[in-house]
């Protein structure tokens, strides 16, 4: 789950505790590079970007899920779900660096591209490798791992934590350590006996 559901559930929390400093980062962006300072409404514009393109990256997540899950099996659909987590990573650590508010926005449809992969495709990889009896209890850890997100996005927001001026753009890359857990964890795992059994007619690999 710490690179499939959970990713979801700590993208979604992660945005709120750094509001105010990426709202001050927008308007010296802005200043630096038109010399003049932005309206309120620009500001609320851009901070709508930044806060709703998560789902419109969230949709085309969940929309690829299917195919890329069939097209590629469920573990290296899962292992695909990482590109996107670590690229937006990269881009939020580094935009105040770079002075950029458009690669907050980049990062953060990227961010939603991987959790909308991450949620589907980690339901139906654990739903088809548990035991027929474990399966319901399997199930629900896609629900326990969101939560376990939200939790350590909100904890990692507090202002004795990442919550501060000086270090919002890691709280913004902490999505890195996910991906690297699973993209070194994950391939040891085995791939989904139906997968193997019903799209690659494998049936001695399912066994």
């Amino acid at each position: 789950g710490i690179g499939g559901a959970f990713q979801y559930g700590l993208q979604v929390s992660i945005i709120n505790s750094p509001a105010e400093y990426i709202k001050s980062f927008i308007r010296e962006t802005w200043l630096k590079r038109y010399g003049s300072s932005p309206s309120e409404e620009i500001i609320t514009l851009v901070w709508s970007f930044v806060v709703s393109i998560y789902s419109i990256g969230g949709l085309l997540g969940s929309l690829s899920a299917g195919y890329l899950s069939v097209r590629f099996g469920r573990k290296k659909a899962m292992l695909f779900t990482n590109i996107p987590a670590l690229l937006s990573a990269t881009l939020m650590g580094l935009s105040r660096l770079c002075g950029s508010f458009e690669m907050i926005i980049a990062g953060r449809l990227f961010s939603g591209v991987c959790g909308g992969l991450a949620l589907n495709i980690h339901l139906m990889y654990a739903g088809e490798c548990a035991p027929r009896k474990l399966r319901g209890l399997i199930a629900i850890t896609a629900s326990t791992a969101t939560a376990i997100g939200k939790f350590v996005g909100f904890a990692l927001g507090l202002r004795e934590v990442l919550g501060v001026d000086a270090l919002w753009p890691i709280l913004m890359a902490v999505n890195a350590l996910p991906a690297l857990v699973q993209l070194l964890t994950l391939p040891f795992f085995p791939d989904s006996p139906r997968y193997l059994l019903i799209d690659k007619k494998d049936k001695e690999g399912c066994i």
